[in-house]
């Protein structure tokens, strides 16, 4: 039986098809930006984030209900502005021609050329996730417009009041052949990732990185991923356990724990489990010594995720975990007005438990025991590769160990998160944690086309490379066969 056609998911589909296609059309008329028509796009972004700050982080306010907006100024405002000033700052460098080596030696000789060339690849969609909506959609965007790309933004519907301001604000800096916002749920999500792009980048949940890039495959559409994964944290006995748990929690409850790359759970050494859970107690009711109505501590998304993720606690204390809450005023979270979940350690968690197979995305932190490193390598090993491994130590040697016999998209070492904030680092997953990179230069690459180009030598010495084939052609070949 044929499912109906919505009339509101049919006129949102043509609009994105019309656009599309006019974002096309306008490509191929005006040829690839120079670097001053792409230093304005990215001057526009900049300076529609600086113009409308405070719009912006009461609309992302508005979404959570509860949210710090210091932390909001920082991670979706100013975030968003260094990636788009470095690209603005660095892009003839990143434009410029990349001149190869010819071979045979002998050619170059000759005159003959090889260069790289970075292509535009024409329109990029972007898919961006709730947690960091502004901050998320920029650095994409910023990546793109470097590459000379144009775009069309799917934000999330979990952040209804900010997707619509950014489609409002972009509205107002930009032309919609330069970039348009979409808006919708998740069956006009899956429209999008139909779409025939040149490029489409997606953050979000693995399972929902899967429907994207099959989505994409009818149209061999290339694809960055950015998933997520159990990002875990190696405690080594050489670590300061107070500083390593400090840190430790501030990434934890950095946005209530919604984060792709906050610390999924920790492996510490047997010995150590107790003095990590009591320095995590204490930096936690450090930085909250209350909660409930603390500006400071984020809220639950929304009520279908809050709900979920009290559910991996309450699945982890049926199966024999310690559950421990840390909750300094002893509030009542009965009754709130938000969605507010405490920071939960959840100390001996097993493989059976909820808790270490599903990604968290919450304040809730298993600690698991180790007796020697070697097991934490097996264990990461034996599961899929995550976004990102943290190490606190100052053994030399194990941090070397599980830099080199683990794979993460990337690593963090005596913090966690701090390396997706170095705009020069590339930032990417790598197998169910993601595919591709962007950020910084990387950015550049992962929306160009890397076109190879070879100016042939004049000289006619090449004719001995057609036949009838002799002497002077047998002996090039055999040049070439030498170990």
């Amino acid at each position: 039986m044929t499912k109906p056609v919505q009339p509101e998911l049919a006129a949102a589909a043509a609009r994105m098809e019309a656009i599309l296609a006019r974002q096309k059309r306008a490509n191929d008329a005006k040829g690839p930006p120079t670097a001053q028509v792409r230093r304005d796009r990215l001057t526009r972004c900049i300076n529609l984030l600086l113009t409308h700050k405070d719009e912006l982080v009461a609309a992302v306010q508005a979404d959570f209900g509860a949210r710090s907006r210091d932390m909001t100024v920082l991670t979706d405002i100013a975030a968003a502005i260094g990636p788009l000033k470095q690209a603005r700052a660095q892009l003839e460098e990143w434009m410029k021609p990349r001149s190869r080596k010819v071979s045979p030696a002998a050619l170059g000789v000759l005159g003959a050329k090889a260069e790289v060339r970075y292509q535009p690849k024409g329109v990029v969609g972007v898919m961006t996730p709730w947690n960091f909506p502004v901050q998320l959609a920029l650095d994409a965007i910023a990546g793109a417009f470097a590459a000379g790309n144009r775009v069309m933004l799917k934000p999330s519907e979990f952040t209804p009041q900010t997707s619509a301001l950014l489609a409002q604000l972009f509205d107002l800096y930009f032309d919609e052949e330069e970039i348009a916002v979409v808006l919708g749920g998740a069956d006009v999500g899956a429209a999008f990732a139909a779409l025939p792009f040149d490029h489409l980048i997606f953050t979000g949940a693995t399972s929902v990185g899967r429907h994207v890039m099959r989505a994409a495959a009818d149209n061999l559409t290339p694809v960055t991923l950015e998933l997520g994964g159990k990002s875990p944290v190696i405690v080594g006995r050489s670590a300061d356990m107070a500083k390593t748990a400090a840190r430790v929690m501030a990434g934890k409850t950095m946005n209530a724990g919604q984060i792709c790359l906050a610390p999924d759970y920790v492996l510490a050494p047997k010995e150590n489990v107790g003095a990590f859970v009591e320095a995590a107690k204490a930096a936690t009711e450090k930085m909250f010594p209350t909660l409930k109505d603390n500006e400071q501590y984020t809220a639950i998304i929304n009520q279908r995720h809050y709900d979920r993720v009290r559910g991996l606690i309450a699945d982890a204390q049926a199966k024999g975990a310690q559950i421990i809450e840390i909750n300094p005023a002893k509030e009542d979270f009965s009754q709130q007005e938000h969605r507010k979940i405490p920071p939960t350690l959840i100390v001996g968690a097993t493989d059976d438990m909820s808790v270490m197979q599903e990604e968290i995305f919450g304040p809730v932190l298993p600690v698991r025991a180790y007796d020697a490193v070697e097991e934490t390598i097996a264990h990461v090993n034996a599961h899929p590769r995550p976004l990102a491994l943290y190490y606190f130590g100052e053994d030399a040697a194990e941090s070397e160990a599980l830099l080199t016999r683990t794979t993460s998209g990337g690593v963090t070492i005596n913090d966690v998160i701090f390396h997706f904030t170095m705009d020069d680092l590339p930032f990417g997953g790598v197998g169910a944690s993601g595919i591709g990179a962007y950020h910084g230069r990387r950015g550049f690459f992962e929306f160009s086309h890397e076109k190879a180009v070879y100016r042939q030598t004049g000289s006619e010495l090449l004719a001995m490379m057609r036949p009838p084939y002799g002497d002077a052609f047998r002996k090039q070949v055999a040049a070439r066969l030498k170990p």
